[in-house]
């Protein structure tokens, strides 16, 4: 198996003042330890609240990005708003080294792309002024022109911004990118992209951080139902 570039994620307990205070009060983090990376798609799944787009956001900034996102060149600071997780997390680094990389966080993005117009470069770098995008088109936008081989690449749930062609379009560019080197780690509640071919999917809960199946992951239990019979779902649904 190739090589990852980031092997795993290391919870360092010996610093923690409080493990019921926030971010240690939830589940999925209090009971992290050691949390092995697929060396190429790392999928983080669950409920809004389970922790996944915090423990992506601490991934991203231990491995040297801007908290709001981009590249680890980006400083832009709009608001504080990150736990300390990140300070008691290591990461366990594989022999190669990322040449680029990249965090993509949709509820920033904004902020990034406003950013960014100040870089003339930018305009080359990212196929255009991403402004005079729609919010959609700037996401694939940044990942055809910016993303490239052997890259570490941390997206929170970028499919808010995407169609479901999006989502399609996405998982081509990753498959290209994978195939170059490069490595994703991704939490995402989308069910197109939780279906990439040979993923590690791990699903947080109260019960903690468990290796899933695609079949066996609620969202893709849920939009099944619905998908196989609409009518009898929405029943059950709007039941009293």
């Amino acid at each position: 198996m190739e090589d990852a570039l980031v092997r795993s994620v290391v919870l360092k307990r010996d610093g923690i003042d409080d493990l019921e205070a926030y971010p240690f009060s939830i589940p999925a983090i209090r009971q992290l330890d050691e949390l092995r990376l697929d060396p190429h798609v790392t999928l983080f799944a669950g409920e809004n609240g389970s922790g996944k787009s915090t423990l992506v956001e601490a991934i991203a900034v231990a491995a040297g990005f801007n908290a709001e996102g981009g590249s680890r060149n980006v400083t832009v600071s709009t608001r504080p708003s990150h736990s300390v997780l990140h300070q008691h997390l290591r990461l366990v680094r594989g022999t190669r080294r990322p040449r680029t990389g990249y965090f993509l966080r949709a509820e920033s993005f904004f902020n990034v792309a406003t950013y960014l117009e100040d870089i003339p470069e930018s305009v080359a770098w990212y196929g255009g002024r991403l402004h005079e995008k729609s919010h959609g088109e700037s996401f694939i936008s940044l990942v055809t022109n910016r993303f490239g081989p052997n890259g570490l690449y941390i997206l929170d749930e970028p499919e808010a911004a995407l169609s479901l062609r999006g989502n399609l379009a996405l998982i081509r560019r990753m498959h290209d990118l994978v195939a170059d080197g490069s490595q994703f780690i991704i939490s995402t509640h989308s069910p197109i992209l939780l279906g990439y071919p040979g993923a590690t999917i791990y699903v947080l809960s109260d019960a903690g951080i468990v290796e899933t199946r695609y079949e066996d992951t609620e969202v893709v239990e849920l939009t099944r139902s619905f998908l196989d019979d609409r009518d009898q779902f929405l029943r059950h649904l709007f039941a009293d």
